[in-house]
């Protein structure tokens, strides 16, 4: 397997350490979910779980797709056994943009991505529902760490505030935006500028919700996965509402961390509901930063979906890649 492109880029926040994928030991066929934070993770996981077990009982996500750049050193030795475990196709979950990870010819990239004030106010709800004792471990990971050198920042009590704090401030040195993660701008550009690589897929959180069946093929089709006549039942079974009714078993201990569970987690998966929650001028800077360091299209993309390249991504070529 070739190496096309090392990682050119650290990042480090309270959840994220990229160097963690210097262990990463790639596999012909693995498949790299790499999304922005609330930005259609989960959702892809489910999907992409479906389509490798061909199978609509729920499993343990957090588990079976684990998130290698999460900060959590206790965690990582685990996830590499369990990724050497595996004898199904994997697939591995991301925060990272394209320039933090490492890109092999042979694995298939998915990112999702989603209107940044969505994916805030989705985040807001999230991290409002952190307990002590993820509160205190996040602590520990930003002040062990000399390039952060301070504890969590706390999420702001109004999310008008938090979105103010997203635009303004960073996580990294030299950063502009995207505390108490990475710049949503970087991320969502780092992809879109490699949506006509052939191992690279692009989706968009309003075509997951508007057309799930369709989606679904698409994904299945660059993965080079025939679903014959069971896609209906997959696609049920991806759905939002059956999510939310399996979410105990999807996120298995995640769901027993946060206040609220899974219901909190997987809360309605709907858009716009950052209207009225955010302030003007915050929104305008949002559209501002859109204008500056996205390209038009890329821009137009993010905040409405759609077709992100000229023509359907080849699939992967592969046809010795085990099932379950």
């Amino acid at each position: 397997m070739k190496l096309i492109q090392a990682p050119t880029r650290e990042y480090r926040t309270w959840t994220t350490d990229s160097r963690n994928w210097s262990r990463y030991q790639p596999r012909a066929g693995d498949i790299v979910i790499a999304t922005y934070p609330k930005c259609g993770t989960t959702w892809m996981q489910r999907i992409v779980g479906l389509l490798i077990f061909q199978d609509t009982a729920p499993i343990p996500l957090m588990e079976v797709s684990p998130w290698i750049d999460r900060r959590a050193e206790a965690l990582v030795e685990e996830y590499f056994a369990t990724l050497e475990s595996q004898r199904h196709r994997r697939f591995i979950k991301s925060h990272l943009p394209f320039d933090g990870l490492p890109i092999f010819d042979e694995v298939s990239y998915i990112s999702v991505a989603r209107d940044g004030r969505d994916a805030l106010l989705s985040w807001h709800n999230f991290a409002s529902a952190f307990p002590p004792e993820i509160l205190d471990r996040l602590d520990h990971n930003g002040l062990c760490d000399e390039s952060l050198g301070r504890p969590f920042p706390r999420p702001c009590e109004r999310p008008a505030d938090e979105f103010h704090r997203w635009l303004t401030e960073s996580a990294m040195p030299g950063g502009d935006d995207g505390l108490p993660n990475v710049s949503f701008f970087h991320h969502t550009r780092s992809w879109w500028e490699q949506r006509e690589r052939s191992n690279v897929l692009l989706v968009h959180f309003n075509d997951l919700q508007q057309d799930l069946s369709q989606e679904m093929e698409r994904v299945a089709a660059f993965l080079g996965i025939s679903t014959g006549g069971t896609m209906p039942a997959l696609v049920d079974a991806a759905g939002f509402s059956a999510m939310r009714r399996d979410g105990r078993e999807l996120l298995s201990v995640l769901a027993d961390q946060i206040d609220g569970g899974h219901h909190r987690f997987l809360k309605d998966g709907r858009n716009r509901k950052w209207e009225g929650a955010f302030r003007q001028e915050d929104l305008d800077l949002y559209q501002m930063k859109l204008r500056e360091l996205l390209s038009p299209d890329c821009a137009h993309w993010i905040q409405n979906g759609g077709k992100a390249t000229d023509g359907p991504p080849r699939p992967v070529e592969r046809t010795d890649i085990p099932g379950r």
